[in-house]
């Protein structure tokens, strides 16, 4: 091989000679990287059927064993119980595995993101729950904070949603200091599909109450220090039926959550004290928010009835 000749020419041939070395040790590992990744998924694979296999076969051993438990003899229950423990053990082991195995997106995140993966495969990737929580609980802070303030200063803000906020912050807290769990994981999905839907409700409200707002404080009809709420206030009413369902089905989603806590709180498996505590923040969010939208809905269609007989 020639010597690089000298000058700037022979600087950039000296250069692409050693981006010519690193490139051939990236295809290397490239290659090493896809194949390792084929060698992933088959293990994912067949982790996978192996697993429901196993469940499969453990639930109609679970079936056949609680139909011949009854007529069992004295001796023998002893032994049938302890096979029955073990049967729960097993399938809370299953459930703490496909934990980090891929999965299929349920109903609503297949409606919202289609196929993409969105299972964490490692304990590292879960830390950005406690990051969220956190999250929460200090935009729920921030809100309690700025409304106080508000109030202080003739802001008109119903009790209620002043009230939500703190119960809000209250249950973000308790979701904070909730461990990783069995408990945890099988309430994981359902409560950030909800968070999901419920952020996009609050863009939504925020969206039209803001333009409720403009308008109302154009015509003087509402105070300067007025502000758009997670929630329904009588003044927010013109196109309401666009937003009405949207939130109704938010608020019987809560009682959803609070209904898979309590559910969760009576698994023997449960030891976590949030599940419980969880529960109840979420139950008392579903009825101030439906009654306190049904009460704000009834208020002003008995207006308008009383408006039209009088005309």
């Amino acid at each position: 091989m020639h010597p690089p000749p000298p000058g700037p020419l022979g600087d950039c041939l000296r250069d692409w000679e050693e981006l010519q070395q690193d490139f051939h040790g990236i295809q290397e590992t490239h290659r090493l990287y896809r194949l390792k990744l084929e060698e992933l998924t088959k293990l994912q694979n067949s982790c996978t059927s192996s697993i429901t296999r196993q469940k499969k076969r453990l639930q109609e051993l679970a079936l056949v064993l609680r139909k011949c438990k009854p007529s069992l003899p004295s001796e023998a229950e002893e032994a049938a119980q302890e096979l029955e423990n073990q049967i729960k053990e097993r399938q809370g082991l299953f459930f703490d595995m496909e934990a980090y195995l891929p999965k299929k997106n349920g109903l609503y995140l297949s409606l919202v993101l289609g196929n993409v993966n969105v299972t964490l495969l490692s304990k590292q990737a879960k830390v950005t729950d406690a990051a969220f929580n956190f999250l929460l609980v200090w935009y729920y802070c921030t809100l309690t904070i700025r409304e106080s303030i508000l109030i202080n200063n003739g802001s008109r803000i119903k009790g209620w949603w002043v009230f939500h906020h703190y119960v809000s912050t209250f249950l973000s807290g308790v979701m904070l200091t909730w461990p990783d769990g069995l408990m945890y994981q099988k309430f994981r999905n359902q409560f950030l599909s909800f968070s999901m839907y419920q952020s996009f409700v609050q863009f939504l409200q925020y969206y039209y109450q803001s333009g409720c707002l403009y308008r109302l404080r154009a015509l003087g009809e509402r105070h300067t220090m007025d502000l758009t709420v997670e929630g329904f206030q009588s003044w927010m009413w013109r196109g309401l039926t666009f937003l009405l369902p949207f939130l109704f089905f938010g608020h019987f989603w809560q009682l959803f959550n609070a209904l898979t806590l309590f559910n969760l709180a009576r698994d023997p498996e449960c030891k976590e004290w949030q599940v419980l505590m969880c529960g109840f923040p979420f139950l008392l969010l579903f009825l101030g928010n439906f009654f306190t939208t049904l009460r704000v809905v009834h208020q002003k269609f008995h207006n308008q009835l009383h408006g039209s007989k009088k005309e």
